[in-house]
């Protein structure tokens, strides 16, 4: 959003200086054609003063009279009341061929030329503006006639002119602007410095025609917009004038409106993004604590605090979660109690075979020593069926036991393992199911490897796992071949149980470790390899089935060696790595 409003900003301040600069050169361009307008203006209302004080000058009977003279020192004797009268900058009296007689001007230093130029201005009547020197004249031609203007004789002429120096005073300085008179591709008079003017020269060139419309100009470094009018065609060298009007104050002020937008565009982009930061906190803070919710309930942690602020959508979102949360606990706590349920009943139809087989036979076996008759052989006979069915009995009962209450009283010691593996081994020679069982062993090298275990529970897992080997050879209908080995892998402790069953069926393998899993044996709870698996997690490791087939299959507990082993566990374990290949 931020870089947004910098671009969006960037290209309003663009688009204002660009507008800022279209509407400056307009208004520019008005003020000059204006300014041009209003000098045209002026200049006809002073021609058209000059021309009626020339008219009543030509009508004046003593001028008259002093033309009837014919002498030309008299006429220009006289001739200096005429145009002290008049205030005019020239004054000038002519014979009827145009001749002239007298002359007389404000400015001090005359050109040459101003004789001819005036003789100039009786022979073409149209013209208005003569030029003498450095001083440019709008000038104003009568006849005087010796008698009526209609039937009289022509005496003469009376020229009155005025110098347009004042009228370029008159432009500049109300409107801020040069202006600048050209005649023949040379500047006649102007408010413009020198270089100025032979800029203004070289840049315009000879003139020709008027034209209104302003034009850039670049003269000594500085920027103008010029506009150029005709004001006589009718000259031998037409007169033009020129004014310019410098467009650094508009650009200045340009420049400081684009500082005034800029800045308050920075402020705004400033302002924004703290507005928008506290705004995306005040929105996003309850969707991060939602977020937190939903993590913490996927990780089970139900409590986790659901937030009840933000905006209507956040939340009615956190009340739906919070439904939805609470609804799940419910739909959870009814699958654990209907699992739980399950459980038991499983456990029960399970267990109700094989405990209902040992009592009966322990209720038959007590009848048969009820006899007297029985001899001594036959009665030490029945007492082994009754202690044998007593003792499945109650290694049924002490698995539920386990089961029920595993990871609950793990006491962790630092103990030998290959002592435990001895006694599971012994226990499970003491079984039934393995009485013609062929044992092999091979502990080499790590007689000496000590880990922290729960000995009781490691040897439990072991002796279920030996069993179930012993059992699966009976199955096959072969003589139990069941061979134990101990090997390290790194931080591990590897037991592995191979027997020569039928292997593992295929139905099975996927709930291997679910309790009461068992397949096609006449007895037990199904909870051994569930059992065993349990204590290797309790100890940082699993069972795992690492082939199964017929003939051989293949087991192995996987359990974490405690760094704080005995002293010959670090060899024990460096030798067992070298001496037994997986």
């Amino acid at each position: 959003m931020a870089i947004v409003m910098v671009v969006t900003m960037a290209l309003l301040v663009v688009l204002v200086r660009e507008r800022f600069r279209a509407q400056a050169t307009a208004d520019l361009s008005l003020n000059l054609r204006r300014s041009v307008i209003a000098f045209r203006d002026l200049q006809q209302d002073r021609f058209d003063a000059l021309e009626r004080e020339n008219s009543l000058l030509a009508s004046l009977p003593t001028l008259k009279a002093l033309m009837t003279s014919g002498d030309d020192l008299t006429i220009q004797d006289g001739a200096v009341e005429y145009w002290q009268l008049s205030g005019e900058d020239l004054l000038a009296l002519t014979t009827p061929n145009g001749r002239v007689i007298s002359v007389y001007s404000k400015v001090p230093e005359k050109g040459t030329n101003l004789p001819s130029a005036l003789s100039t201005l009786v022979a073409q009547p149209a013209r208005r503006n003569i030029v003498d020197g450095k001083t440019l004249y709008a000038c104003s031609v009568r006849p005087i006639y010796f008698g009526s203007d209609v039937s009289g004789t022509i005496l003469g002429y009376v020229i009155s002119g005025m110098s347009i120096e004042r009228s370029v005073r008159q432009i500049s300085a109300p409107a801020g602007a040069e202006a600048a008179f050209l005649s023949g591709g040379r500047v006649v008079t102007s408010t413009l410095s020198a270089s100025a003017q032979q800029n203004l020269i070289a840049q315009l060139g000879p003139l020709s025609g008027a034209s209104l419309s302003p034009a850039p100009l670049a003269l000594g470094g500085d920027r103008y917009m010029a506009a150029v009018d005709t004001l006589s065609s009718v000259d031998s060298s037409p007169l033009q004038l020129v004014v310019l009007k410098s467009v650094r104050p508009t650009e200045k002020w340009i420049a400081r409106t684009d500082r005034i937008v800029l800045s308050a565009g920075l402020i705004a982009v400033l302002v924004g993004a703290i507005c928008m930061v506290i705004l995306g906190r005040v929105l996003t803070r309850p969707l991060e604590e939602l977020s937190r919710s939903v993590r913490a309930f996927g990780a089970g942690d139900g409590a986790y605090r659901v937030p009840r602020y933000g905006t209507r959508e956040v939340r009615h979102l956190s009340s739906a979660f919070a439904r939805m949360r609470e609804e799940t606990q419910r739909a959870n706590q009814a699958r654990l109690e209907s699992e739980r349920l399950a459980t038991i009943g499983l456990m029960a139809s399970s267990v109700s075979h094989d405990l209902r087989h040992y009592l009966a036979a322990v209720y038959a076996n007590a009848e048969f020593l009820a006899s007297d008759t029985l001899p001594p052989d036959e009665r030490a006979e029945i007492f082994a069926d009754i202690r044998s069915a007593v003792l499945g009995t109650a290694d049924m009962i002490e698995s539920l036991l386990i089961f029920s209450r595993t990871g609950s009283s793990v006491r962790y010691a630092e103990e030998k393992v290959v002592p435990i593996l001895e006694h599971a081994l012994s226990l499970v020679r003491a079984h039934p199911d393995s009485q013609h069982a062929i044992f092999e062993k091979d502990f080499c090298h790590h007689e000496d490897l000590i880990a922290r275990v729960d000995g009781k529970q490691v040897e439990r897992a072991v002796y279920n796992l030996l069993l179930n080997a012993c059992q699966a050879g009976l199955i096959a209908e072969r003589v139990p071949h069941v061979q134990l080995s101990l090997r390290l892998s790194g931080d591990f402790f590897i037991v592995r149980c191979v027997d020569n069953g039928n292997g593992v069926p295929e139905a099975i393998r996927m709930r291997l470790f679910d309790p009461f899993v068992s397949e096609g044996k006449q007895k037990g709870t199904g909870l051994g390899l569930t059992l065993a698996n349990c204590i290797a997690e309790e100890h940082g490791g699993e069972v795992v089935l690492v082939s199964s087939s017929t003939g051989e299959t293949i087991f192995e507990i996987r359990m974490l060696i405690s760094p704080s082993a005995g002293p010959g566990a670090a060899d024990a374990n460096q030798k067992g790595s070298h001496a037994l290949v997986h």
